[in-house]
């Protein structure tokens, strides 16, 4: 990260739901964004109340590298089990506002090469919880906009339909596999939902002898012919980990001796 900070400002903000937003910022010198890889996360300052140093958080970015106007974020209030000071304060915030970022950091990026040099050319695996999509979008903007011929599918999970959050955009690319899911089919904000139900790791258990991903690949996983990301939740991480370990998956925790992995983790705590 540089030494000291540079300043931004919001240029863009659409609420879909009163605690979950996505946001755009912008250099305010005008600057265009820094090159970064999909995947890595970005660090905002906010001066708080009653603090005397800017408080820091790090969020992963939404928008790819191709996008070189703004910064896009995928961002929920932290309000359980108490309200987080630096949401609250974000979430207070409207297009214009000012705020200080550091530029894109962070290691969970695309493995395109195994060990030996050779390119990885299995299918890609991003499994979200939450706002932990935030580097997946990012991911499949960047697959498309270069042309990637890397098969992907995408398992989201979210507590109801209007926090599936990058629906729209998801079914509309040609390029990407989508599953969503929501754990609370029976909420109002579900109204109508007739697509699948349960936490997104529900996707990977076989039913019938495979398991939905499965089925909308054509064939059973391995780690020959697909890698997974995963970025949620430590609980969804846990759980994914779980199924996958039976199956000869290893994760980036754990690498075998050559260095090889099939599993690259991300914790994301919102």
């Amino acid at each position: 990260m540089s030494a000291q900070p540079a300043t931004g400002k919001i240029i863009y903000r659409h609420d879909i739901t009163p605690d979950l937003s996505i946001i755009r910022i912008q250099p305010s010198d005008g600057s265009l964004v820094p090159d970064f890889k999909p995947g890595q996360f970005i660090t905002l300052g906010l001066q708080l109340e009653g603090e005397e140093k800017i408080t820091n958080r790090a969020y992963s970015l939404a928008s790819p590298p191709e996008q070189k106007q703004y910064f896009e974020l995928y961002i929920k209030w932290a309000t359980e089990p108490v309200p987080g000071k630096f949401t609250t304060a974000l979430f207070n915030m409207k297009q214009g506002d000012q705020l200080y970022w550091r530029k894109p950091a962070g290691a969970f990026t695309l493995e395109e090469k195994r060990p030996d040099g050779m390119p990885d050319e299995r299918a890609l695996v991003l499994v979200a919880s939450g706002t932990g999509l935030a580097p997946f979008v990012a991911y499949a903007l960047h697959l498309q906009a270069t042309g990637s011929k890397r098969r992907i599918a995408l398992l989201h999970g979210a507590r109801n339909v209007k926090e599936l959050g990058y629906r729209d955009l998801f079914q509309k690319m040609d390029n990407i596999i989508y599953l969503p899911t929501v754990s609370r089919p029976n909420e109002p904000e579900s109204q109508g939902w007739a697509g699948h139900t349960g936490r997104v790791e529900s996707l990977l258990v076989p039913n019938g002898g495979a398991s939905e991903l499965e089925r909308a690949l054509g064939y059973k996983v391995s780690p020959d012919n697909s890698f997974f990301y995963i970025c949620g939740y430590q609980g969804t991480i846990d759980s994914v980990i779980s199924i996958l370990q039976p199956l000869g998956f290893v994760s980036n925790r754990n690498k075998r001796k050559d260095g090889s992995f099939d599993v690259k983790i991300e914790t994301y705590g919102q």
